[in-house]
C-alpha cells in the first residue's frame, strides 16, 4: 500500500536531518517583485521557522528518497539498514516546495537523496526538480542540491544552472576512513568532481567578451560535510583536511556533523557519540584559520591534536602563549590584534579606525562593544596595564565557561 504524502514527508524530512550542509548564505539577491514568478532570497519574502533547540530553519530539507544502493556504515539510509523507506516523485517535491513557500514556512529547498538505480538516474531526478521550479513555476527562492559525485558532468553542470548552491559531501576526513566505512565511494572521484565544479564556477564568473555579463552558475558556490567522531580521526586531521578543501576547491563552507549512533549500527562504528561541544569547537577553529591568520597546527598543538573542550580555541592558544601578551591596542598591527581573545574582525577594524583620532582607553573599547572581562588580561590601553596573574591555571579558572554555559553549546 502506498504511503500518504504526509507520511512520506515525515520519513524523508527526518532522514535528511543528518546532512548539516544546508545553510542559505552566500547566494545572490533575487526576488520576484518585478516578474510573474514566486519567491525571494531576501527581504520580506523569507520567513523562518525555529526548531525546539533554537536553531533557525528556513529551508524545506528533505530527501528525494531514502532508498540507497550504497552500504555506507555510518549512514542510517544504507542498503542494509532496517529503516522504513519512502520515495517522492520530482513532481511531488516541486508541489511541496511551492505550497510550503506560499504558507511562509520556508525560504527555499534543500534536496538530497539516497542513490537509486544509478548516480545518473538520481541526479537527473534532482535536476528535474530544480529545473521545473525555475522554468515552469518561476520560483525565485533558494535552491540547494546535494550533488551525486559519480553523476555525469553534464548533469552536474545543468544542476548549477538552477541551484544557488551545490554540495558534494566528502563525509570523512581521511581516504582510509572512507575506504573502511564507505567502500563503494571513491574519494578521488569526489575530489575530481569538486575540482570540475570549481572550474565551472570560476569560468562562469568571467564576463563574456560580447555582453560583459557573467553567467549565472551556482552563485552560492559549493560546500561539503565531514562526519566527526565516526572514524577516530583527531581534530588536527579534520582541520587539515578542511583547510586543503578550502584551498584546493574554493569551498564556501565545510560543515562538521558530530557522529550520532544509528539503529543496527556496524561494529566498525563507535558505540558512543562525541560530545556536541567538539563540533562547536571545530567550527570556531575553522573560523580562526580562515579569517584570523592562525595555522591549523597552532590551534591544535596544545592537547595532542585535539581541541580543548573547556574553552574556545583562541583563548586556549592565548593561555599557552602568554609571552605574546599583553598587546597594546594603540600600537599593535591588525594581525596581532586578531589574536586577542574577545576581539572579533569587526572589533579590530573599529579599533584601527578609532585610534587614528585618539589613544584608546578601556571605556572606549567598551563603547565598541568589547567585553572587558574577556580582554583586560590580554591588552594594554591608555591608562591600563593588566594585573599579573600567577600562572595559566589562574587564567583558566577565570575564563573557563561555567557548567551551565557548556550545556548551551
Amino acid at each position: 500500500m502506498k504511503k500518504s504524502l504526509q507520511a512520506r514527508l515525515a520519513i524523508l524530512a527526518d532522514a535528511a536531518k543528518y546532512d548539516a550542509s544546508c545553510a542559505s548564505s552566500g547566494t545572490e539577491k533575487r526576488d520576484s517583485l518585478r516578474s510573474n514568478g514566486l519567491g525571494s532570497t531576501e527581504g520580506a519574502g523569507i520567513c523562518h521557522a525555529y526548531a525546539p533547540d533554537g536553531r533557525c530553519i528556513s529551508l524545506l530539507k528533505i530527501l528525494l528518497t531514502n532508498f540507497c544502493i550504497f552500504d555506507c556504515a555510518y549512514c542510517i539510509n544504507r542498503s542494509s539498514s532496517n529503516v522504513e523507506r519512502a520515495r517522492f516523485t520530482p513532481d511531488e517535491v516541486v508541489w511541496l516546495t511551492l505550497e510550503f513557500y506560499r504558507r511562509n514556512y520556508i525560504e527555499g529547498l534543500f534536496l538530497s537523496s539516497g542513490i537509486i538505480r544509478s548516480s545518473d538516474h538520481t541526479m537527473g531526478e534532482m535536476v528535474r526538480v530544480a529545473r521545473d521550479l525555475r522554468t515552469v513555476h518561476g520560483f525565485r527562492g533558494y535552491i540547494h542540491l546535494k550533488s551525486i559525485p559519480d553523476a555525469a558532468p553534464e548533469l552536474i553542470e545543468e544542476a548549477g544552472l538552477y541551484a544557488d548552491r551545490l554540495s558534494l559531501n566528502i563525509e570523512l576526513p581521511t581516504d582510509a576512513g572512507i575506504g573502511r566505512l564507505a567502500p563503494e565511494k571513491r574519494p578521488d572521484g569526489i575530489r575530481r568532481a569538486m575540482g570540475d565544479l570549481r572550474r565551472k564556477i570560476e569560468a562562469a564568473d568571467e564576463p563574456t567578451l560580447q555582453t560583459r555579463r557573467r553567467k549565472r552558475f551556482v552563485p552560492g558556490g559549493q560546500s561539503t560535510q565531514m562526519i566527526v567522531g565516526a572514524d577516530g580521526a583527531d581534530d588536527a586531521t579534520i582541520l587539515r583536511t578542511s583547510a586543503r578543501l578550502y584551498g584546493s576547491y574554493g569551498l564556501k563552507r565545510v560543515y562538521y556533523s558530530a557522529f550520532s549512533p544509528i539503529p543496527d549500527a556496524s561494529r566498525a562504528l563507535p558505540l558512543i557519540k562525541p560530545p556536541l561541544v567538539r563540533e562547536h569547537r571545530l567550527y570556531q577553529a575553522d573560523w580562526l584559520y580562515r579569517f584570523y591568520g592562525f595555522g591549523v597546527d597552532e590551534i591544535t598543538a596544545s592537547i595532542g591534536g585535539m581541541l580543548d573542550l573547556d574553552m574556545d580555541p583562541k583563548l586556549a592558544w592565548a593561555l599557552t602563549h602568554r609571552q605574546t601578551f599583553p598587546v597594546n591596542v594603540n600600537r599593535a598591527e591588525r594581525e596581532t590584534l586578531l589574536r586577542v581573545p574577545g576581539f572579533g574582525l569587526k572589533t579590530v577594524d573599529a579599533i584601527l579606525s578609532s585610534r587614528r583620532f585618539r589613544r584608546l582607553r578601556l571605556e572606549d573599547l567598551a563603547r565598541l562593544g568589547v567585553s572587558l572581562r574577556k580582554v583586560r588580561a590580554f591588552i594594554e590601553a591608555e591608562g591600563w596595564t593588566p594585573r599579573r596573574l600567577a600562572d595559566r591555571a589562574d587564567l583558566k579558572t577565570l575564563f573557563a565557561p561555567k557548567p551551565e554555559q557548556l550545556s548551551l553549546l
